[in-house]
């Protein structure tokens, strides 16, 4: 089984025999990340931490590209959302806003729950379920409008 890293540089051959020089330009952003994540755990990324790597790269990109587009520089943010897309190719296959929904809906009603306070609970179990295929955000999102209408 390949590690995250010998992906990203298989990837990373690929593009640069392509001339692909943004997607390389990309790759080589993700291989310095988790060189320097496994620099801090003092062993390899797992896939989990890559996953974490390319959220939080992903969620960067989509940041820089909004501040772009309030100041009127709609190539640049152009080029941060195509950045965007190739992290996104790391990422497992996300599983759908109404798969998460019934999850959510299901745990609530077997557990009785209603309410802000049950939010905890209902994160923890859905995350679990779900790994890295669920969003914290959506599943967030999703669990307050589920618990806000059982009230």
């Amino acid at each position: 089984m390949t590690t995250p890293q010998q992906r990203i540089e298989s990837d990373l051959k690929t593009a640069m025999k392509a001339g692909d020089k943004e997607r390389l330009s990309t790759l080589r952003m993700l291989l310095a990340d988790v060189k320097n994540e496994r620099i801090r755990r003092g062993g390899e990324v797992d896939e989990a931490g890559l996953v974490a790597l390319v959220r939080k790269g992903i969620k960067q990109r989509h940041e820089s590209a909004e501040q772009f587009r309030r100041g009127s520089r709609e190539e640049q943010a152009a080029k941060e959302e195509r950045e965007a897309e190739h992290l996104g190719e790391f990422l497992p296959q996300q599983a759908s806003e109404e798969e998460v929904r019934a999850a959510v809906e299901e745990l609530v009603e077997a557990e009785g729950l209603s309410g802000p306070a049950a939010m905890g609970r209902v994160m923890r179990a859905t995350m679990e379920r779900f790994g890295s295929r669920a969003d914290g955000a959506v599943v967030n999102r999703l669990a307050r409008e589920v618990l806000e209408a059982r009230r």
